[in-house]
């Protein structure tokens, strides 16, 4: 599996077109068929950032997505709503496929 984690900075006045923006993106990723897993998510330290979390089958699948149109299109669109570089974690995990549970923690 590849696991990748970016964070975008926002600019607060541009904040609702990028969660529309990423909306789409999220939908788009989803339907992939390498895709695994893509979410998105806000943090509660800083507001105006966006985290996503998104896996991939194998690094074929990876490189499938970045060669999709929804891809081209986001990368194209996003410099205009973030309000600097988006930092990125990128791994690739093989023995691993997809989310598994947590032992500490269990429903009571």
């Amino acid at each position: 599996m590849i696991l990748i984690v970016v964070k975008f900075p926002v600019r607060p006045e541009r904040a609702d077109e990028w969660t529309g923006l990423a909306a789409d993106y999220a939908n788009a990723v989803n339907a992939e068929e390498g895709s695994l897993f893509f979410e998105w998510s806000r943090s509660l330290e800083e507001p105006n950032t966006f985290v996503c979390v998104e896996g991939f089958r194998d690094s074929e699948a990876g490189a499938a997505h970045v060669g999709t149109d929804a891809f081209k299109r986001f990368v194209e669109q996003a410099p205009e709503l973030v309000s600097a570089q988006p930092q990125i974690i990128y791994v690739d995990a093989p023995e691993v496929s997809g989310w598994g549970p947590m032992g500490e923690i269990q429903p009571r």
